[in-house]
């Protein structure tokens, strides 16, 4: 008897309340990502995929979540001097073109200093 050892794609359980929104979000990015093969020919191929997929996932990527940031920014304590770029490019859009804000003069957005998935019970009137 031969087992096949394919390793192919899957369509997770959507819409489960137990499951970790961070963790579903990546394999989401992972599985529609352009170039995710319909299935690995070896565990090989999945390990070298996956491979460049985290580096692209870390040190490449802009996350929504933490401000369109890379994570390796935020891991390396980066986002202080990525924000004040960011502002100062803002800043020089507006002094060019006033009219097109019409809120004034923008601010790049910040991440939270803290995220939870499941925020303790004493914690939860803290911010």
């Amino acid at each position: 008897m031969r087992i096949s050892r394919r390793v192919t794609k899957t369509h997770s359980r959507p819409h489960v309340s137990n499951d970790n929104p961070y963790s579903e979000s990546a394999f989401k990015t992972l599985k529609y990502r352009p170039g995710f093969p319909e299935n690995f020919g070896s565990i090989e191929d999945a390990r070298s995929y996956c491979r460049d997929f985290f580096f692209w996932y870390n040190n490449e990527h802009r996350h929504s979540v933490i401000a369109m940031l890379m994570p390796e920014m935020v891991h390396y304590n980066l986002v202080d001097e990525v924000i004040e770029k960011r502002n100062i490019v803002l800043q020089k859009a507006f002094q060019s073109n006033p009219e097109r804000f019409v809120k004034g003069v923008p601010k790049a957005k910040i991440p939270e200093n803290e995220v939870w998935i499941n925020k303790p019970e004493g914690l939860k009137n803290v911010a």
